[in-house]
C-alpha cells in the first residue's frame, strides 16, 4: 500500500471523479463529498416521478478511512405517468450493482447502482485510503 495523499488533495480528488462519472457534487462538508445523479425523469400532465441516486464519502483522517454510502430515492408527484421498468441486480459477497431503466409516457432513462461507488473505491485506494462501505 502507498504512502496516503492528503486529505485536501483526496477531496479534490474524489469531487473531480464524481463529476466525470456524470454527477453533480453538492454541500462538501469538512471532510466529505456529496454527488448527485438524476437518471430518471417522467413527467406528464397529471404528474411525474424522478429517480436520484446519490453517494456521500466521509473521510476519517486518523485512520486513513474513507467510508462510502450510496443510495436511490425515487419520488413523484400526482399521478406518475404509467410506467414499464426492468431493474436487473447483481450480487457478490457484500457488493450488490444494479440498474434500472424505466420506459414511460413522459420521459424514462437508465440508472446504475454501483456506479459510484466503483468510482469512488477505485480512487480512494490509488490515494492510499482504505474504503469502508457503509451499508
Amino acid at each position: 500500500m502507498r504512502e496516503p495523499i492528503p486529505e485536501a488533495d483526496l477531496l479534490e480528488q474524489l469531487a473531480r471523479v464524481l463529476k466525470t462519472a456524470g454527477g453533480t457534487v453538492t454541500a462538501q462538508a469538512p471532510h466529505e463529498v456529496n454527488g448527485t445523479l438524476t437518471a430518471i425523469k417522467a413527467k406528464w400532465f397529471l404528474g411525474g416521478r424522478k429517480v436520484t441516486g446519490s453517494v456521500t464519502c466521509r473521510l476519517v483522517p486518523a485512520a486513513h478511512e474513507a467510508r462510502l454510502r450510496e443510495r436511490v430515492v425515487e419520488t413523484s408527484w400526482g399521478l406518475p405517468p404509467p410506467t414499464f421498468t426492468v431493474e436487473t441486480t447483481v450480487q457478490a459477497g457484500t457488493r450488490v450493482a444494479s440498474t434500472r431503466t424505466d420506459t414511460a409516457v413522459g420521459g424514462g432513462g437508465r440508472l446504475e447502482f454501483g456506479k459510484f461507488r466503483d468510482a469512488v473505491d477505485q480512487t480512494t485506494r490509488d490515494a492510499g485510503w482504505r474504503v469502508v462501505i457503509d451499508l
